[in-house]
């Protein structure tokens, strides 16, 4: 069950000895801990896959330069979010595989952001490694961690990328405007199962009772 906290702005602030609580704020470990493993954190991760889908498929005759920062911002954003959704993990062991997928996001945003792209064939092949890298990653969540609510949605939202990532790989790279499309077709798909995740675990938490800080270690 939950424990209960007076004055919910000072979660965990401790009592002097007259009885009056005192005003220690809350570790910025726990605010990152209880974010990271609400629902809405995914939703929100969801959010911005999908809006960068929809920004790359209403704009196919952007140019490559546009396109490169929509997918850049985006894995920066992506990033974000999965690095503090590690401190939603209450094992070590089990923290390493979104933090791993959280620096190769960022790495990757930063590298498209920088570094012009020649060519939409580079671009492809940056967020196809790192959609194959973080499925992998996030399919061996799926398997290893003990406890994991809604095992399944986790796992098909990993074969999704990694699907994303072997599509656009190895799909021929004859029009620029063919991969742009793709790239935000598995935008918009990601994304979705990115939601359908996040109301599933929703779902879990709701049926569990945990909130916040409480559902650490067994986030996706």
């Amino acid at each position: 069950m939950t424990e209960s906290r007076d004055h919910g702005a000072y979660a965990g602030a401790e009592q002097d000895p007259g009885g009056a609580p005192s005003m220690a704020a809350t570790e910025p470990s726990d605010v990152l801990a209880k974010l990271g493993g609400s629902w809405t954190w995914i939703l929100g991760s969801a959010v911005t896959t999908l809006v960068a889908g929809i920004l790359v498929l209403v704009w196919p005759d952007a140019t490559l330069h546009v396109v490169a920062v929509v997918i850049g911002l985006y894995l920066l954003v992506a990033g974000a979010f999965r690095f503090v959704a590690v401190f939603g993990r209450q094992a070590q062991g089990d923290r390493l595989p979104v933090l791993l997928a959280a620096v190769l996001f960022v790495l990757a945003g930063v590298l498209c952001l920088r570094h012009p792209l020649q060519t939409i064939t580079a671009l492809s092949l940056i967020v196809g490694i790192v959609w194959l890298a973080s499925g992998i990653l996030t399919l061996y969540t799926a398997i290893a961690v003990r406890g994991l609510p809604h095992r399944g949605f986790v796992a098909g939202s990993a074969v999704v990328g990694i699907v994303a990532a072997i599509v656009v790989l190895a799909l021929p790279a004859e029009s620029a405007r063919v991969l742009t499309r793709l790239l935000g077709l598995w935008l918009v798909l990601l994304g979705l199962a990115e939601a359908a995740l996040a109301l599933a675990w929703r779902a879990a938490l709701r049926r569990s009772g945990l909130t916040g800080a409480n559902a650490r270690g067994a986030h996706p």
